[in-house]
Order: C-alpha cells, then sequence, then structure tokens
C-alpha cells in the first residue's frame, strides 16, 4: 500500500510536509521521500529506505536542511519516490498511490516512440515512472493526467509538484481517497483526513472520483470535474485506514463499531470477554460488546515501542515469528476463560491460528473467532493491498480446492460467496478446523455495506464477491 501528502503554503511547509508524511506511516514500510520546491532554490528530493526504522528517524537531517515552500511526500511498500521528471512540461515532482495490471503493454507501447525506463533491483519498471511518461505524451498536465486515468488498468491517484503548483488527481473511480485542508497561509492534500488536524488545517474538500486540481499558496482550482461513479475500496474502513479519518465522511472508527455491533446481533455465542486483535480488530470488538453485552477486555497487548506500525518486514520467512512476537499474553485475563476473539479480516490464516493457540497455552478454555468482514475469495486488481492480493494464498481458495478436489471455476466460487448455502457453511466449518478455533463465523457482506452506510454502488467488494 502507500499515502501521500503534498503541501503549498506562503512560507517554508518543510515542517507541515515532515509530519504529514509521517502520519501515513501506518499505511508503508519500505520506501519514503519528500520533494520541494522554491523559487530561489528550485527543486530538492530525498528517498530513504524506512525497512529498519520509522520515517521520522530516516528524515530528521532533511525536515531542517529542505526548503521550500511547495512539497509533495510518501509512504510506500513498493517504488522509491517521488521521483524528479525533467520533459517538455519542465521539471516537476510526482508520487502515486495506486496498481497498474497492464503496466506491460502501456511499457511496449511508450517504448516503441524510442523512450527508455530505469528497471528497479527486481527487473520491474517504477510505475510511479511510467505514469509520468504517460502524462509526458500530452501537451499539458491536464491531459496528461486525464490520459493515464484513461489507459490505466487499476487505478491511480498522484501528487504533481511544479513551480506554478502541486496538481492532485483522485483515481477515476475513486478506490482511494485524497482529501484538502486549508489553514490561513496555504492547503494541503492528504490520502488520510487526520493527518493534517494537528498541523493547524481544516477541512477544506474532498476530491471526488477522477477530479483534477491545482492547489498554490493562493487556492485550489478545479481542472476537471469529478465522475459520477465511485468504487471506493471497503476494506479502507475494514482494515488499512486508521482509526481517526473519514472517507466520504464515514469515520473508520464509527464504522468498526458499527461492523461489530451488526456482528452481536447475529451471534448467539456466551463468552466470558470479547477482545479485538491489535490494532484494526480492536473497535470491531468494542462494538461487538457494546451491543452484545459481553464485557470487553484486553487479554493481549501489542508492544509498541519497536513495532510501532501495523505493517510488518517483508521477509516472509520471519513474517509469523513476528506476528507472535508483537503480541503479549495478559495471563490473568486467558487463563480458564472462555475467549471471542475479532480480528478485521482472514486472509491466509497462519498469523490468527498462532495467536489462538498462544491463548490457548495461556490457558483459554475457548477461543470463537468472528472476522470482521467477510471470507476473502478474490485477490485485489485495483490496488496494491497486500493483504489479498494473491488468490493462491488466500486459506478460502485452499479450502475450496480440497473441497472440490479441483481448482474450481467462476461459478463454483460465486457459490461460496452466500452465507446461506450449504459450500458455505461447509467451508467455513473447514476452515474453522483447520485454525483450530472454538467457532468460526465471519460478517456478512450486507451487514458490512450497512456498517459502512454509504450506497453499496459506491463501494468495492471486489475482494469478497468478485464483482467489479
Amino acid at each position: 500500500m502507500g499515502g501521500f501528502f503534498g503541501v503549498v503554503s506562503k512560507d517554508d511547509c518543510v515542517f507541515d510536509l515532515f509530519f504529514g508524511v509521517d502520519y501515513h506511516s501506518h499505511l508503508g514500510t519500505r520506501r519514503a521521500g519528500m520533494a520541494v520546491y522554491s523559487d530561489e532554490k528550485g527543486f530538492d528530493k530525498a528517498i530513504h529506505s524506512i525497512e529498519n526504522a520509522p520515517f521520522r528517524t530516516k528524515f530528521s537531517t532533511e525536515s531542517n536542511e529542505m526548503h521550500g515552500n511547495m512539497g509533495i511526500g510518501c509512504i510506500s511498500d513498493f517504488e522509491a519516490q517521488p521521483i524528479l521528471v525533467r520533459s517538455h512540461h519542465g521539471t516537476f515532482a510526482i508520487t502515486t498511490v495506486g496498481k497498474i495490471n497492464n503496466i506491460d503493454e502501456i511499457v511496449n507501447s511508450i517504448i516503441g516512440s524510442k523512450t527508455h525506463f530505469f528497471e528497479m533491483q527486481n527487473g520491474d519498471i517504477n510505475p510511479t515512472e511510467l505514469v509520468a511518461a504517460i502524462i509526458n505524451r500530452k501537451d499539458n498536465f491536464i491531459e496528461g493526467i486525464k490520459y493515464a486515468q484513461e489507459i490505466i488498468d487499476g487505478s491511480m491517484s498522484m501528487l504533481i509538484l511544479t513551480p506554478k503548483g502541486v496538481y492532485t488527481a483522485r483515481d477515476k473511480l475513486g478506490r482511494t481517497p485524497i482529501v484538502i485542508g486549508q489553514k490561513d497561509d496555504g492547503f494541503c492534500a492528504a490520502f488520510e483526513s487526520f493527518s493534517y488536524l494537528n498541523l493547524g488545517y481544516k477541512d477544506y474538500k474532498e476530491l471526488g472520483p477522477g477530479e483534477i486540481v491545482v492547489m498554490n499558496p493562493d487556492g485550489v482550482k478545479t481542472l476537471a470535474a469529478p465522475g459520477d461513479k465511485m468504487k471506493i475500496c471497503t476494506f479502507l474502513w475494514i482494515y488499512y485506514g486508521y482509526p481517526a479519518s473519514s472517507y466520504e465522511g464515514i469515520s473508520v472508527e464509527q464504522m468498526r463499531y458499527n461492523c461489530g455491533k451488526l456482528m452481536a446481533r447475529r451471534d448467539n455465542v456466551k463468552t466470558d470477554i470479547a477482545a479485538g486483535v491489535p490494532d484494526s480488530g480492536v473497535a470491531h470488538a468494542i462494538g461487538y460488546a457494546n451491543e452484545s453485552g459481553i464485557p470487553y477486555s484486553r487479554p493481549f497487548v501489542k508492544y509498541t515501542p519497536t513495532w510501532p506500525r501495523s505493517f510488518m518486514p517483508t521477509i516472509q520467512s520471519k513474517r509469523d515469528l513476528i506476528a507472535k512476537m508483537k503480541l503479549i499474553p495478559v495471563h490473568d485475563l486467558i487463563n480458564g476463560k472462555k475467549l471471542l476473539l475479532i480480528d478485521d479480516s482472514i486472509v491466509r490464516g497462519t498469523q490468527l491460528r498462532e495467536t489462538t493457540e498462544f491463548l490457548y497455552q495461556s490457558g483459554a478454555k475457548e477461543v470463537h473467532v468472528r472476522p470482521a468482514c467477510p471470507p476473502l475469495l478474490f485477490g485485489c486488481k485495483y490496488l496494491n493491498f497486500s493483504r489479498s492480493t494473491s488468490e493462491m494464498e488466500l486459506i478460502t481458495r485452499r479450502v475450496i480446492k480440497e473441497l472440490e478436489g479441483k481448482d474450481p471455476d467462476r461459478a463454483t466460487i460465486d457459490e461460496y460467496t452466500n452465507p446461506d448455502s450449504e459450500k458455505y457453511n461447509t467451508m467455513v466449518e473447514k476452515i474453522c478446523e483447520k485454525l483450530h478455533f472454538t467457532s468460526l463465523r465471519y460478517n456478512r457482506l450486507d451487514d458490512m455495506i450497512e456498517a459502512v452506510g454509504i450506497a453499496p454502488e459506491k463501494l468495492c467488494t471486489y475482494c469478497w464477491d468478485g464483482k467489479e
């Protein structure tokens, strides 16, 4: 995943840029960068690896030495950015959030016009560099951004820093958010709406799907009006979004309370406590506890001083060990207890099985698991979400293949999406058995959508129902 932040100010913007980007640290752990511009010094840029240290420590020098009245920055799980580009548009910096499914097709088309690209260490093309190349095929930034939104299969939101201002464009179907904040000396653009509040900004506007604006210290000008169709990612509320954020006017924390409440109304299990897997499962569990009357408790806590972010290092062989190391049991709240445990989702199932096993080892009598979303059945086609990218890793797909005795076709998979079907119930029972839970009940898709509270046709639910 990734998140970005941009600032335009009548004064030096680096303080706001530094902390605004830092407030997106929950969205990535691999690369981060900042780029600034001033009339006196022109462009300046810095990119660092943040795999072994938080953003703040890696960019402390730049926070003091960089200067400019306009800037953009990002935190990413993938490519290094922002990148600095010199073209017929002049020099500009660009940062992006999204996913390009047809990257090879676009690269081959552009290379055919005798353009070259730098390969990243893994041999891939930097998607942000490709977006810049697409934009450069048109006569101006507006047409270039529109062209990129038109030909990219997937999604693409971006910030472009130029000497005249910061172009801000939300992806065509609004799968990810962009919000604008305002204070006396300027404006900011952010993925997360909470990121600018402590910096003195107030809400100005949320960009609509496909909307393009340009910000300078004196104002925000709309260059392309928002489209009518939206498919914002529902998983933002379930997991990726920070509790203090809101998307389309819907609070992440409140949605999670609603989610837990609706789950409790369909459940009749009797346990001693209800608990959430830190951090994203906590609010869902509070909503469940408040509705059910089962006391909320914290039978384990996450050790945050050295693991402050919700994502983990990318060394796959160590992920399960690290997940277990982060959670510290509180034995007095576990021993002899029947526990109801809510997590945001079940992907591979490995981590939640590890969590359940150490609860049993700590003396739990029963562990009833309630994921806050339906079974994940499809890999995300639209965003670089590590949680649901590879269908081969999904425990649901492995179980379905085992039950069917072969790789299922699409029609068969669709049968498993229906929570009232025999196939669905058999799948859930098998997952419960494999992960050693006392019982397992997923949230329903209709309840999850109701918990969000906006029109279902505006929500992307592809990873649960496969509907585009």
